[in-house]
């Protein structure tokens, strides 16, 4: 095949699913859960053959910009681009948007669109899911799915009822897709023999699916190519013009496309995937012993059975329990059987109602600069552990509302107070009063870590004013 194929990773998210750990400011793809690596890094390196793919790229929202850029490169694969979506309009947009971004580097580019949150046990078998899947786009011109072989009757996942191959290949036409069926209806379709998993995989030549859509979804595809030709570049993330970008409907690929296209075909493959949607489906992909559980973290299970139980900080202990999911954050702990954590959204929302910040985010929060955690808050006071990456500083603010209290521990400071630039190092401190124009930097080779004391009438993040950022916020 002489055109690369262009991976497309999608890499929205709410952060529901797998509360406590996932969050609304650090979703399921930024954790790692089942490899050192995040799920995003995971995905990103199983398209390093670069005599196969391009690089890849990643369509995401600003909130996450940083962290994804950080992940990929971490991970070894640099991005192709990251492209930011101004408003969420769902996957058929994206696809939208990968297809023009492909079609501009190779009018005859493939593009294969990824979730960046899936696990794929079988990569051998996932390549050559991709070889079928690419010949019969090349050949025929088809938008193709992955359709997983199913093992057992699953009522959280959509199905795609399999029709005739195509051609000899391994390529089946597409029948119907189907919503996500109650369990009788998933026990017929395992037995029948005819239906597959959809996994959200698509592979498709830019210019076919382009056409689909300007045939099927017309105000969708203007919207996309004029954000997209709008689109300005900012440090190395590529923002589509919002307010085009705002007229495209929001819709699937799914509902957009794929179940209204008469050239759908599916390719069915085995390769140990998993959506990993719920905390049942991690235990079932992660490594159990020999009473069935799968354990990360601080823990010690007596007579436990068939559970999982994951701790990201205290000792957490778990005696006589059978299929149940325990997790413990630094911030909260969450205790359910198996069957109830398949939906976690019941416990989200009434936590939304009641404005707790455990939903949005973690104790430690990232930044584009390193991270900081609140450790303790009371009444006028804040205490937070802040870590600077080297090179890296964090904006020219000030703050109307607090004072600031700063004591090095580790590394080397670079403190902006007011006119005056001065150096500190570990057991050293300074003060910044309400209102004084500052800035923290990394002036050392390795991470620097402070400890910050704010006192005053209002300790809320919004309380800042930005004159000078190196990441663009100000």
């Amino acid at each position: 095949m002489s055109h690369k194929i262009h991976p497309a990773i999608l890499c929205g998210g709410s952060g529901t699913r797998l509360w406590p750990l996932s969050r609304r400011s650090h979703p399921k793809q930024l954790l790692s859960l089942v490899d050192p690596l995040s799920l995003l890094q995971v995905t990103a390196r199983r398209f390093a053959d670069t005599g196969l793919f391009a690089p890849p790229i990643a369509l995401c929202s600003e909130a996450y910009r940083f962290i994804i850029a950080e992940q990929m490169h971490a991970a070894g694969m640099a991005p192709g681009a990251v492209i930011l979506e101004p408003a969420g309009r769902n996957t058929a947009p994206a696809a939208a948007v990968a297809a023009l971004w492909a079609r501009r580097q190779d009018p005859e580019a493939l593009v294969l669109l990824s979730p960046s949150d899936h696990v794929i046990g079988d990569l051998a078998a996932f390549r050559t899911a991709i070889d079928a899947a690419a010949e019969i786009a090349v050949r025929t011109g088809a938008l193709v799915t992955f359709g997983i072989k199913p093992d057992r009757p699953e009522t959280g996942y959509g199905y795609i009822e399999a029709g005739e191959p195509i051609d000899g290949t391994t390529a089946l036409a597409v029948t119907r897709f189907v919503e996500k069926p109650d369990l009788a209806t998933a026990r017929a379709y395992v037995d029948g023999g005819r239906h597959l998993w959809n996994s959200g995989l698509f592979l498709f030549r830019a210019t076919d699916f382009l056409s689909e859509l300007a045939r099927l979804e017309p105000d969708m595809l203007a919207a996309c190519e004029e954000a997209f030709e709008k689109a300005r570049t900012d440090l190395d993330f590529v923002r589509l013009d919002e307010e085009s970008f705002g007229r495209s409907p929001s819709n699937s690929i799914d509902y957009a496309v794929m179940e209204r296209t008469e050239r759908a075909a599916v390719v069915p493959v085995s390769m140990g995937w998993s959506d990993v949607g719920s905390w049942s489906a991690l235990r079932d992909v992660a490594e159990q012993d020999a009473a069935g559980n799968a354990v990360w973290g601080d823990v010690l299970a007596i007579d436990t059975r068939n559970s999982l139980v994951r701790s990201e900080g205290p000792l957490v202990v778990t005696y006589g329990l059978d299929n149940l999911v325990v997790v413990a954050t630094k911030d909260a702990v969450l205790v359910s059987t198996a069957d109830a954590a398949q939906d976690l959204k019941t416990v989200v929302s009434r936590l939304e109602a009641l404005k707790r910040e455990e939903t949005e985010s973690h104790a430690r929060v990232f930044r584009p600069w390193g991270w900081f955690e609140t450790m303790d808050l009371g009444p006028g006071f804040k205490v937070k552990r802040i870590a600077v990456k080297p090179g890296q500083r964090l904006s020219l603010q000030s703050h109307k509302h607090r004072a600031e209290h700063w004591v090095v521990v580790n590394g080397v400071a670079e403190v902006t107070r007011g006119e005056e630039v001065t150096r500190l190092e570990a057991n050293q401190s300074t003060y910044i009063p309400a209102g004084t124009t500052h800035r923290l930097g990394n002036a050392g080779d390795s991470e620097l870590q402070i400890i910050e004391v704010q006192s005053g009438g209002y300790l809320g993040e919004d309380d800042i004013v930005r004159f000078d950022d190196i990441y663009g916020r100000s």
